[in-house]
């Protein structure tokens, strides 16, 4: 199996989330795999939920989006697997390429994935406040992803300095409990704040259903981008609104990757302006006679023009050449030289 860091060298990792999309169906999270597959994203995720492990028959409706289940906790029992089953997703995820993860939602759920084989962890919004089961995870040593979605500074700060307790890497992610998120709610800005006070990777995990936003964190230099992927906005689920297509996918790590090697390759101004002189003398202008003019004519402004190619006199020179004497005649649209004038 594919291991959180054996990416080829340092590089933003993008993180392709199934979650619920789904919708209960094996055969379907196994084709997301594949489509997932094809975009170029680094990590394929999916969600583990137990239901008697992690919620009541009373866990409250967030919205009621589903015809067929009575309860959340008749949802959450449509959306397991079975641990042969999860071993199968992660196997096929392996063979793809794509590092395999889940969000844990329960202590069974941690074990269960353990066992599977998760190289890294995943803690959703809602369970950063659980100390004990991020404790368990960060106990095997492996990174822990931590979603800030629905805490503040001293919640997430408990959780990071729980993860370190345990000896394991941290990595918080900006994220915006809100479906989709607007542009103004994404913030950005807390990408510098989580390195500045935790002195860690920082990521985005979006739900903003644009790539716009996983773009913007890579030129600030995220460390990770997490979207929810649905192979269309027609699906059915709770988490399609704010979900990319599996197309537009693709489009986001092409967009990561270009601006990656965009920002990790610094340009040497003066040295790229040389390289490019023989362009400079194509597309730049030199002085030229604007109409026949006869030797020892006193040049004005107007017996002057600036014509490609740049291989004469520069514009920059013009108030130089003016008011100067030719010593021989020029024809109309002649590149003026130096050895011309008096």
């Amino acid at each position: 199996m594919r291991t959180w860091c054996d990416s080829g060298g340092f590089r933003c990792k993008v993180i392709a989330e199934v979650a619920q999309n789904h919708d209960g169906s094996l055969g379907t999270a196994h084709a997301y795999i594949d489509a997932i597959a094809k975009t170029g994203a680094d990590a394929v995720k999916f969600q583990t939920h137990i239901a008697s492990a992690e919620s009541t028959p009373q866990e409250p409706w967030r919205v009621k989006f589903s015809r067929q289940d009575a309860t959340r906790y008749d949802y959450w029992k449509r959306m397991e697997f079975t641990e042969e089953q999860w071993r199968g997703l992660a196997e096929h995820a392996g063979e793809r390429g794509l590092i395999f993860l889940s969000s844990a939602f329960s202590m069974e759920a941690v074990d269960l994935l353990e066992r599977v084989g998760v190289p890294a962890w995943k803690v959703g919004a809602g369970e950063i406040g659980n100390l004990p089961m991020i404790r368990r995870m960060a106990s095997t040593g492996k990174p822990v992803l931590l979603s800030s979605g629905l805490s503040g500074w001293d919640e997430i700060g408990a959780a990071v300095a729980c993860v370190r307790r345990e000896g394991a890497p941290v990595i918080v992610l900006q994220c915006t409990t809100a479906y989709p998120c607007p542009p103004e709610k994404v913030g950005l800005n807390v990408l510098g704040e989580i390195r500045e006070r935790f002195h860690c990777p920082a990521g985005l995990s979006d739900h903003s259903g644009t790539i716009f936003a996983g773009l913007a964190a890579a030129a600030l230099g995220a460390e990770v981008i997490e979207v929810h992927v649905a192979f269309s906005r027609e699906c059915f689920g709770p988490d399609v609104p704010a979900s990319i297509t599996t197309a537009e996918l693709a489009e986001l790590v092409a967009g990561v990757r270009f601006i990656e090697k965009a920002v990790n390759s610094p340009v040497d101004k003066e040295a790229a302006a040389s390289a490019l002189e023989g362009l400079r003398q194509i597309f730049s202008k030199s002085i030229v006679a604007a109409r026949d003019l006869p030797a020892g004519q006193l040049l004005t402004e107007g017996d002057l023009a600036l014509r490609k190619p740049g291989t004469g006199i520069p514009p920059a020179r013009l108030g130089q050449v003016v008011n100067r004497k030719l010593k021989r005649a020029v024809g109309a649209n002649t590149l003026i030289a130096e050895a011309d004038l008096e």
